[in-house]
């Protein structure tokens, strides 16, 4: 699976979960941000969080990111497959995520 196939099924995975769970909808109320994801080692992408909800997964940078997550390739996959947490991989020094304590939290969410 691409890294682009990855994103496209993160974001409908957390969409699907964001449905079904109104806490969860009810907690992301009113949260905007453009989340910035660049691979060391691989291409940059970019997705808005907008109404509880994740849509416009693109490639290449976003203009102006609230929240930047970079990690290279072989970590990424270990999030996604959860061979890794995203507090052990921050620990590491294996992902970054420039924003607010608040934006390093949401991460967690969003896998």
């Amino acid at each position: 699976m691409t890294v682009e196939e990855t994103l496209a099924s993160l974001v409908d995975r957390f969409n699907r979960h964001a449905e079904k769970n109104p806490a969860m909808a009810e907690e992301l109320d009113g949260v905007e941000r453009t989340i910035e994801i660049a691979l060391t080692d691989g291409g940059t992408y970019a997705v808005d969080l907008r109404k509880g909800r994740l849509a416009n997964l693109r490639s290449g940078a976003a203009d102006a990111a609230d929240v930047r997550i970079t990690t290279d390739t072989e970590t990424f996959d270990g999030l996604v497959r959860k061979e890794i947490g995203p507090m052990k991989a921050l620990v590491l020094r294996k992902l970054s995520i420039d924003g607010s304590l608040d934006d390093k939290l949401l991460f967690r969410k969003l896998l």
